[in-house]
This record gives C-alpha cells, sequence and structure tokens, in this order.
C-alpha cells in the first residue's frame, strides 16, 4: 500500500482559490446592482484545478458506482464528491485518513469534494424521505413515529444524534466531529455542518434552523482552524458555508450575507473558502433561489449548489450565478435503465430498443454510444448483466458533465441564451424553453 505523502508546506489557505474568468452578459439574472450573477471561472485546489461551470459526478462511498475512477475522469469528470456519513460508517474515516486520504484510497488523482452529512441525517433520519415536519418535536427530545417508523435522529443546540440506517447502532454528530471526519476524509472542498430541513417545517422552524446552522458554522471555522494548525502532513482542505433558509427569499439573503461576513472566534478569525447552496426548494423557484443568495456572496469566491443534474435545472443554476453542482441521479437512474437524450430520457428496457442497432444516442461520443447499440443495452438489461448499468452509467455521467462543459464555452462565447433554447426546446418543447428563459429574466 502506498504511504500517504506529505505536504511540501504547512497547509494554507493561499493553496486554494477561485478566479472568475467570463462573466455571463446575455441570458442570465443581474444581481441587485446590475451587475450579472452568470460566471465560467476556475478553482484552484493542491490536486488541479476545476474548470467552472462543472459537474462533479458523486462517489458517494468512495466511488462512482459501477465505474472506474479512470473511466470517470476520461468521460470528462473533473472532480468527484464523496458522502462523510456514509463513509463514516463504513469503512471509518480513520481508516481513509490511514490509507491516505480519499484520493489516495479510491485512486482518483484529480480534486476531491466531501459533504458535511447534514442531508443524510435529514433524509434517513429526521425527515423520513423529506416528507414530514420536525417543527413540533424537534426541541422535546421525544420520539416521532411516522408512518410506524422510528424517528431515527434527534436535532439539538449542540449536533444531532442518530441511529446507524445499517446496523441501529447510535452515533453523535457535531460541528467538530463533522470537520474531523471530513479532515480525515482528506478531501480538497468539505462542507459545514448544516441543518437540512424540508418545505413543510414551519416559518419559525426555518427562521431557527438558519441561526442555529449560523452559530453550528462559526464552529466549524474554529474546529477547520484546529484542524488544519494540526494535520501539517496533509494539503489545504477548503471549507464552504452552506446557505440554508427554503423558499424564504428574507431567510436565504440573511443565511448567505451572514456567512459571507461571518469568521471564527477571536482565536481563529477563519473564513469560508467557498460557499455551498442547500436545503429543499420547489423546483420552479430554484434559479431565483440561486439568486438571491449570488446576489449576497463575494463574487471571489465559488459557490457550489447542492444536488442537482437536471438540464432544466443546470441552465437556471449557473444563469443565477452557481459554479459547480453535484447529484447521484445520473448514476442512480442509469441503473434503472433511464438514460438521457437530447429528446428526453429514453428507457433502455423499453420493447422499442430490442432491435434498434445503433447507438441509443447517436450525438453523444461516450465510450457506450461510440461502441454498442441501443439493442445491446436492452439486452444486458433484461438479462440483469452488470455491464449494463456501467455503460448505461458512462451516458449519464458524460452527457451531463459534456453539457456543463458545452454551457461554459456558451459564456465565453456569448452564446448562452442560445444554447439553452435548443437544448431545453429539444428536451422538453420550446414552450418550456421560453418559459424558463422568461423566468430567469423576471428574477433578475
Amino acid at each position: 500500500m502506498n504511504a500517504p505523502t506529505a505536504a511540501a508546506s504547512p497547509p494554507s489557505p493561499a493553496d486554494f482559490g477561485f478566479t472568475v474568468d467570463q462573466q455571463l452578459e446575455s441570458g442570465g439574472a443581474v444581481g441587485s446592482g446590475g451587475e450579472p450573477l452568470g460566471r465560467s471561472g476556475t478553482i484552484r485546489t493542491p490536486h488541479g484545478e476545476i474548470q467552472t461551470p462543472a459537474f462533479i459526478p458523486v462517489g458517494t462511498k468512495a466511488t462512482v458506482k459501477s465505474l472506474l475512477p479512470a473511466t470517470v475522469s476520461e468521460l470528462g469528470g473533473q472532480a468527484v464528491l464523496a458522502n462523510a456519513y456514509h463513509l463514516f460508517l463504513q469503512p471509518g474515516s480513520d481508516l481513509v485518513d490511514e490509507a491516505g486520504g480519499l484520493g489516495r484510497f479510491m485512486n482518483w488523482d484529480g480534486p476531491t469534494f466531501t459533504d458535511s452529512g447534514g442531508f443524510q441525517v435529514m433524509s434517513l433520519g429526521v425527515g423520513f424521505k423529506k416528507v414530514i415536519s420536525m417543527a413540533e418535536s424537534a426541541h422535546s427530545g421525544a420520539e416521532v413515529i411516522a408512518k410506524n417508523k422510528e424517528r431515527l435522529a434527534h436535532v439539538d443546540e449542540y449536533g444531532v444524534t442518530f441511529k446507524s440506517f445499517l446496523n441501529g447502532d447510535k452515533h453523535r454528530f457535531t460541528p467538530e466531529v463533522s470537520m474531523r471526519i471530513q479532515h480525515e476524509l482528506g478531501a480538497d472542498i468539505m462542507f459545514a455542518f448544516d441543518e437540512c430541513t424540508t418545505l413543510l417545517n414551519t416559518r419559525e422552524y426555518q427562521e431557527d434552523s438558519v441561526e442555529r446552522t449560523e452559530r453550528w458554522a462559526v464552529r466549524c471555522l474554529d474546529e477547520h482552524a484546529r484542524q488544519t494548525a494540526s494535520r501539517t502532513h496533509r494539503p489545504y482542505q477548503a471549507l464552504f458555508g452552506v446557505v440554508q433558509g427554503a423558499q424564504y427569499e428574507d431567510l436565504r439573503r440573511r443565511a448567505a450575507n451572514g456567512l459571507a461576513h461571518l469568521r471564527g472566534s477571536e482565536a481563529t478569525e477563519q473564513e469560508f473558502d467557498g460557499f455551498g447552496i442547500g436545503g429543499a426548494l420547489e423546483k420552479r423557484d430554484l434559479g431565483t433561489i440561486v439568486g438571491w443568495v449570488s446576489d449576497e456572496l463575494p463574487d471571489s469566491k465559488p459557490r457550489h449548489l447542492l444536488g442537482i443534474s437536471e438540464p432544466d435545472d443546470l441552465f437556471a443554476a449557473i444563469a443565477a450565478g452557481a459554479d459547480t453542482f453535484d447529484c447521484v441521479a445520473p448514476s442512480r437512474q442509469a441503473r434503472g435503465g433511464s438514460m438521457y437524450s437530447p429528446a428526453g430520457r429514453i428507457n433502455a428496457k423499453s420493447a422499442g430498443q430490442r432491435r434498434r442497432f445503433e447507438p441509443l444516442d447517436a450525438e453523444c461520443d461516450c465510450y457506450t454510444c461510440q461502441n454498442y447499440t441501443a439493442a445491446y443495452l436492452h439486452h444486458l438489461f433484461k438479462a440483469k448483466e452488470m455491464l449494463g448499468s456501467t455503460l448505461a452509467t458512462i451516458h449519464n455521467e458524460r452527457y451531463i458533465v459534456r453539457l456543463v462543459d458545452r454551457i461554459r464555452g456558451s459564456i465565453v462565447d456569448g452564446t448562452f441564451a442560445e444554447l439553452r433554447e435548443e437544448v431545453l426546446g429539444r428536451q422538453y418543447g420550446m414552450e418550456f424553453a421560453r418559459d424558463a428563459a422568461a423566468r430567469v429574466a423576471a428574477a433578475g
């Protein structure tokens, strides 16, 4: 096993950076001062650069399901994002640390992200798939029964107590614990521990949650500074604050402005290196909410929108100022046979594909579409062969990565609005494409 590589010099925030290369001059949202919010840029990390906007494939458990890391690189993935919650439970962040960090452990030499575990605590424990409100019980300590299921997590001022979905063992996540876990995982970019609420939470609870997330953010900054100072054998890890606030403009703006100016305690004076935009939101309002947040955040730092990958969402988010994105949907849907195409989704398992001896997507340059027919993919899925998931995932990940690459190019050459109309018009219909453009204009 390869030994961990020591950093050449003590880790420093100067090892991470972001530059804006080109503003989106037309077709995007504008801030309160009239400035365009969309942009292309470059994130600099100790393990390489990320050209933005960029889609970051998700490798939840230190693997993009069914793909080799080399394949992720070949299809254009610039970085991967892993899940702190899952890796804490299995195999353990200490083991990943001993292996030399996430990249060394999974044999990926590019930039890496880890999330904080806050979303998984909500979706797997508190929120029951984001369908219940915690407002009446979050502070009571009482066990809640929803749909005959025991509530697996409890939020309090200091953190979250939860039961493992693997074996029922009880664990405790606090801002300090999340920071320690993510430092051990060794990602180039990590996120502050936040509370991810649901759209069914009351306005009062959302207000309390935003304030609590900011208090947790200060603790994350302090622990991040302590971990950075003590772990001089590792490169610098950037910390992003996470903006919550659900669908409320005043809460989103308050949260974003607060995190933008937040510093750690007097002992550290640590600040965030970038920002994440999280929380449940209505799909139709995605661009508007990202625009509110981008308007409050500094232009000099990157913005990551957590959990999106649909083509219309990507255009809306980029137009409103988001730089990077991640989502499990492309690989998850691929494993079920649902594959992207310029004209909409194609079900590889449908009868219409059985004798289709041509690429599933004739316009796609991915390995799958260049080498295999829709009929062969249909056969693999019907025969329940593992190769079907691999080939479908290669296509879906490449489709989204390539789309975002094309959007980045359109920002540079000034054709963003035209590309949006072309892509969304073919994908969803021209009326949808024009409505999407109108929503951006109204939001700006």
